[in-house]
């Protein structure tokens, strides 16, 4: 036990360290608020968390899973254009090398796929319990809209993967879908000229897809989660309706600090 204090102690007093990391080890609800105002990643949290808001039935952790669902496609999606060219017919060519020669590729390819359909799954179950629970009710109509904006990303960059393997499947499915766009009223055949780069499924179309896929949603949808999440913290944390009695917190009420006084300072 002593050795590993030490070796602790060791770690975090030094002047790297303390470069890094502004604050001590001190257990208390002050420096722990302070560490969290402090650092870049942990900000967004509030300090207080109310005991009812963190537990399993309230969110099914369904917003949670969903950014980590994201997180294992932004990976293998990184892995997988390693050995990706959006070409004709060299596309197709790269799907079967990483189906029988590229080691592993199968299960990388399979891997990012089905993390695509539980996305798409777990991001339209957080809607939903959202709804039922009328999180959606002022003063949170904003977010609402946001989370139903990130719904629409979401499906977009499931759909734009659909045309990236460049088989059948994807050839048809890409002509169905951008026919139906076609059908929008007024500016349907603008949409589908847009998405295609011209008339028909073609190399256009497969450049488009890939740069909306792997650059232009996927940064969409950080800018709309980061405001997501913070608006959440802004409206007063994860919704918990009107509840009878006191709400009892994660700390003492004589050591909590509230966020804003401590902003303050």
């Amino acid at each position: 036990m002593a050795t590993s204090r030490s070796i602790l102690e060791a770690i975090t007093r030094n002047r790297v360290y303390r470069s890094i990391v502004r604050r001590g080890l001190a257990d208390t609800n002050r420096n722990r608020s302070l560490a969290i105002f402090g650092n870049f990643f942990l900000h967004i949290h509030p300090v207080k968390v109310n005991l009812r808001a963190i537990a399993f039935t309230r969110t099914f952790y369904l917003g949670g899973l969903s950014a980590a669902a994201f997180f294992i496609l932004v990976v293998t999606g990184i892995f997988l254009m390693f050995y990706y060219h959006p070409s004709v017919p060299r596309a197709f060519e790269d799907m079967k090398d990483l189906e029988f020669v590229v080691y592993m590729g199968l299960f990388l390819r399979n891997l990012h796929r089905w993390a695509a359909h539980a996305m798409v799954a777990l991001v339209l179950l957080h809607m939903v319990r959202v709804f039922f629970a009328g999180a959606y009710r002022p003063p949170r109509e904003f977010n609402w809209v946001i989370g139903v904006v990130l719904l629409l990303v979401t499906i977009l960059l499931s759909y734009t993967g659909y045309l990236l393997p460049w088989d059948q499947l994807a050839y048809w499915g890409v002509t169905v879908g951008t026919n139906m766009a076609d059908a929008v009223p007024f500016v349907g055949e603008q949409i589908k000229f847009l998405l295609l780069g011209g008339n028909s499924v073609n190399e256009n179309a497969l450049l488009r897809f890939y740069v909306l896929h792997c650059v232009v949603l996927p940064a969409l949808l950080v800018l709309l989660a980061s405001v997501h999440i913070w608006r959440v913290r802004k409206d007063g944390g994860i919704y918990l309706g009107s509840p009878g009695g006191e709400e009892k917190t994660s700390g003492s009420k004589e050591d909590d600090i509230s966020t804003e006084s401590k902003a303050a300072d």
